[in-house]
This record gives C-alpha cells, sequence and structure tokens, in this order.
C-alpha cells in the first residue's frame, strides 16, 4: 500500500502512473482504461506499468493507500496512541476522500477498504496486547467505517463531518477495543 524506501527514478515513475490514473478517472470508469490508457498518459510504455505494478486494480489500490496516508500525515495520525481522537480523525479522512470521488465503483470500494483495513491492523498491532487476529476486528472495522462514511456521502442534506465520525468512532470503538479515555 505505502510506498516503501525505493529508488527515486522508481518513486517518480509511480507516482507518475498514479496521476495519470486519477487523471483518467475523472472522464472514464475504471472498468473503460486500457493498462495502455494509463501508459500513455504517464508517458511510460507497457513494459514500463508491469514493471511496477500487475494490474490496474494493483495500481488502484496503491493509488488509494497513498493518498489516504497523505491524507492522515496531514492530520499527524500517526496511531502512536491508543486513543479515540486518532480513530475518530481516521474516520474524518475516510468521509473527506469519499466526498471528493466522482463515482464509486466496486474497484474503488475494494481499494478504499483494503487500505483502511491495512492501516487498522498496523495499529492494532501496535497497541493491542498480543491479539491473535488483529486482521478480523479491522476487516470489520474497516466495512463499518466505509459504509457509513459512503452512507454519509450519498446522504442529502447531510450533518457536518465531524458529526458523523463522532458518531462512527463511538459505533467502531467496541470493536477495535479502543479506550473511551483520550491518551493525549
Amino acid at each position: 500500500m505505502v510506498e516503501e524506501a525505493v529508488d527515486r527514478r522508481i518513486q517518480r515513475t509511480r507516482r507518475l502512473l498514479q496521476q495519470a490514473l486519477d487523471k483518467l478517472l475523472e472522464k472514464k470508469d475504471l472498468s473503460d482504461l486500457s493498462i495502455q490508457d494509463i501508459a500513455n498518459e504517464a508517458s511510460v510504455n507497457r513494459a514500463t506499468f508491469y514493471d511496477h505494478y500487475p494490474d490496474k486494480f494493483a495500481l488502484l489500490k496503491c493509488m488509494v493507500g497513498c493518498r489516504f496516508q497523505e491524507l492522515l500525515t496531514d492530520r499527524k495520525v500517526n496511531f502512536e496512541h491508543n486513543c479515540r481522537s486518532e480513530l475518530r480523525d481516521l474516520v474524518r479522512a475516510v468521509c473527506d476522500y469519499m466526498t471528493r470521488m466522482r463515482k464509486l465503483e466496486p474497484p474503488m470500494e475494494s481499494a478504499i477498504i483494503g487500505a483502511l483495513r491495512e492501516m487498522l491492523v498496523a495499529g492494532i498491532k501496535q497497541h493491542a496486547p498480543a491479539t491473535s487476529a488483529p486482521e478480523i476486528p479491522a476487516a470489520a472495522a474497516s466495512w463499518a467505517i466505509y459504509g457509513a462514511a459512503k452512507e454519509w456521502a450519498q446522504t442529502p442534506n447531510r450533518c457536518p463531518a465531524d458529526e458523523i465520525a463522532n458518531t462512527v468512532t463511538t459505533l467502531v470503538s467496541p470493536i477495535l477495543r479502543v479506550s473511551s479515555e483520550e491518551s493525549h
């Protein structure tokens, strides 16, 4: 999901491919895009695309994961503390991301849920005392967060994002065993 410490040329190429996909998704659905379309938009050849991603779905997943990571970094959410405010900030980031989306087709939904799940697994592993299967609560929480954010984003005259983030945090906290006490 998140780009690891890699050569600058590799980072640049991946960034170009992600930007190309993002630009193309403004005009077309993912199902209507070919690898060649993405490669052309990024000014790279198909072989270069395949050097970095096995398919357009992997590129989409990486793009979404990087975007979430940027949102979280901007908000200084780092899972260093086991507190509700970080979970609330994560929910708020999902809500903000959802309001930016033009259209949510199934591959985009899967990428968002997958990125959330990975972040939550990392947070659980960092804080939970020897949880045997952090993937299970992370999966449940990621689907709950995504589903609530999607419903909220599609609701006309919706409540403010902070309000829904507080509500979702209250509902999801028991799944993740997040303390109701702030640790800041």
